[in-house]
């Protein structure tokens, strides 16, 4: 088997007596698509914070493509190819949506400035390409408050797909979205993912969700990995079952 894309080593962290990463040795490969899952507090968050630099351990390693990237700021990471969205997307609501996708773009390349006209950082068919994979090309021009919750997702996504990561780490994808409407939202994220060869990481709380479209599930509990491996017999487990879902 290929080198891990992601490694983290005897991983710790705590604020006070309270330990919200507790020795943890992970790694997941090129091409994964894996669902983090766990109740509010067992440190889901934490992890995915440490790997992105936007916490720092108290010991333990994080590689990242075959770097140590431990004490790397978030830019520095980015740079590396692991980007990230967030639970509640991060985007600029009195730019048009074109225009936010070609800040995060020449924000990548470092033509971000006041001799650097905004249109001409990039090639307009990077930034066309991307808002069509998530389903945005038509809304390009419209500003980003006017996105209803679940396309202000997908614009989030477009942000960090236009990075050219090699691994995009999801912070609860779904979450604010209907019922309704997570299937299709899920659908056009893993069908985006697939077009720029992005392997991924998201947190999730829905079973279905995960179920359908995980590879593989990685179950925290106080700061632990309970249970990692295929969604079928993580979501068996009696004990996940009872302490994770909740049954």
């Amino acid at each position: 088997m290929s080198a891990p894309l992601l490694q983290t080593t005897e991983l710790r962290l705590s604020f006070g007596a309270v330990v919200v990463a507790d020795n943890i040795n992970f790694s997941l490969h090129e091409g994964e698509r894996l669902a983090v899952i766990g109740q509010n507090g067992a440190g889901k968050t934490t992890f995915i914070n440490i790997c992105t630099g936007l916490i720092r351990p108290n010991s333990g390693k994080v590689r990242f493509d075959g770097h140590d990237i431990t004490a790397m700021a978030p830019r520095a990471i980015v740079r590396r190819g692991l980007a990230r969205s967030f639970q509640l997307p991060q985007l600029f609501l009195e730019h048009t949506v074109r225009d936010c996708v070609r800040l995060a773009a020449a924000g990548r390349l470092g033509r971000l400035g006041l001799w650097s006209p905004l249109a001409k950082a990039v090639p307009e068919s990077e930034i066309e390409h991307v808002l069509d994979i998530v389903g945005l090309r038509e809304r390009g021009d419209e500003l980003c408050e006017s996105l209803p919750e679940g396309q202000r997702k997908l614009l989030d996504i477009a942000m960090a797909l236009i990075l050219n990561p090699k691994l995009l780490v999801l912070d609860e994808p779904t979450s604010g979205v209907s019922t309704e409407e997570k299937h299709g939202l899920m659908e056009t994220i893993m069908a985006a993912l697939d077009d720029r060869k992005v392997s991924a990481i998201f947190v999730e709380h829905d079973v279905d969700i995960v179920t359908r479209y995980a590879t593989r599930v990685a179950a925290w509990i106080s700061g632990q990995v309970a249970a990692d491996g295929p969604p079928a017999q993580v979501l068996a487990d009696p004990m996940i079952r009872k302490n994770v879902i909740g049954e």
